[in-house]
C-alpha cells in the first residue's frame, strides 16, 4: 500500500493512546501489525519504537515513567500524595456502590466519585510527565475532567463501565494540554526566530549604510510586509535599535 502520511501519524497517535491504558507499554507485536499495511524493514520499525521510547513508552516492558519527572514533579507529587493518605479508605464494594448511586445521579455520590477518583489521576499524570506539562498542571487538569465526567454518566451504559470512562476523560484533558503547550511552543519559537530575522537584517542594513534603517526599508529587504517588522519590534520589546522609531 502507498504510504500516507496522515494516516501514519493517526496509527502514531492510536498506539499511544493504546499504551497510556496498557501502562505506558506495546508490545512489539502491536506495533508491527499497526504498520503492517505497509511491511516496514526492521530498521524503521527500530526508529518507530525509539519514537515510543522518547515518550517514555516501553516496548515489551513498561516504561520508566519515574525518569520522566523532574525534581518539582517529584516535590509536587510527594506533597499531594500526602494529603491524599488523609483520605478515608474505599472498600471495593463501597466503591461499586458510590458508582451505582453516581449513575442513578445522586449529586453526593458523584461528588465521592470524584475523590475516590483522585489517585487515578495521580497515576495517569505519570503517564503523561516528561511531555512539557508540569505534573501539577495535569493533576489539576485531570481532576477538572473527573468533575466533568461524573456529571455525564448517562453516556455509560452500566456500572462496569464507569471506571474506565472517568479515566478516559481524564487521559483526553491531559492530552488536550499537551497538545495547547506544544501549540504555544510552536508559537513562541516562530515569534523569536522572526525576531531574529528583523534584528540580525536591520544590524546588518546599519551597518551597511551606517545609520538606522526604517520600518519600509527592512520589510522590502526580507520581502515582508511592514506590518510583520512592526510586530517584530514589538515582540522584542523595542530592542531593536537598529530601527528608526
Amino acid at each position: 500500500m502507498e504510504f500516507n502520511q496522515t494516516n501514519f501519524a493517526r496509527i502514531l497517535e492510536g498506539l499511544k493512546d493504546t499504551a497510556r491504558l496498557q501502562g505506558n507499554m506495546l508490545t512489539g507485536s502491536q506495533i508491527s501489525e499497526a504498520f503492517g499495511q505497509w511491511q516496514l524493514d526492521d530498521a524503521r520499525l527500530a526508529l518507530i519504537h525509539d519514537y515510543f521510547r522518547g515518550s517514555h513508552i516501553g516496548i515489551d516492558e513498561p516504561g520508566d515513567v519515574e525518569e520522566s519527572l523532574s525534581g518539582e514533579d517529584v516535590n509536587f507529587l510527594e506533597m499531594y500524595l500526602e494529603e491524599l493518605e488523609e483520605l478515608a479508605p474505599v472498600s471495593d464494594g463501597e466503591k461499586r456502590a458510590v458508582m451505582m448511586s453516581a449513575l442513578a445521579g445522586d449529586s453526593d455520590a458523584q461528588a465521592k466519585l470524584v475523590e475516590i477518583s483522585l489517585p487515578q489521576v495521580v497515576e495517569i499524570s505519570r503517564l503523561y510527565a516528561g511531555q512539557g506539562v508540569l505534573v501539577e498542571d495535569l493533576i489539576g487538569e485531570g481532576n477538572v475532567a473527573a468533575a466533568t465526567a461524573v456529571t455525564m454518566l448517562e453516556c455509560v451504559e452500566g456500572i462496569d463501565e464507569v471506571e474506565g470512562f472517568v479515566g478516559r476523560m481524564i487521559m483526553d484533558a491531559m492530552e488536550e494540554l499537551i497538545r495547547e503547550a506544544s501549540d504555544n511552543r510552536q508559537i513562541d519559537e516562530n515569534v523569536l526566530e522572526k525576531v531574529n530575522e528583523v534584528h540580525d537584517k536591520a544590524k546588518e542594513m546599519y551597518e551597511t549604510l551606517l545609520r538606522k534603517v526604517t520600518v519600509r526599508e527592512v520589510a522590502d529587504e526580507l520581502g515582508i510586509t511592514e506590518e510583520k517588522v512592526q510586530e517584530a519590534v514589538k515582540f522584542s520589546a523595542d530592542r531593536i535599535e537598529y530601527i528608526s522609531d
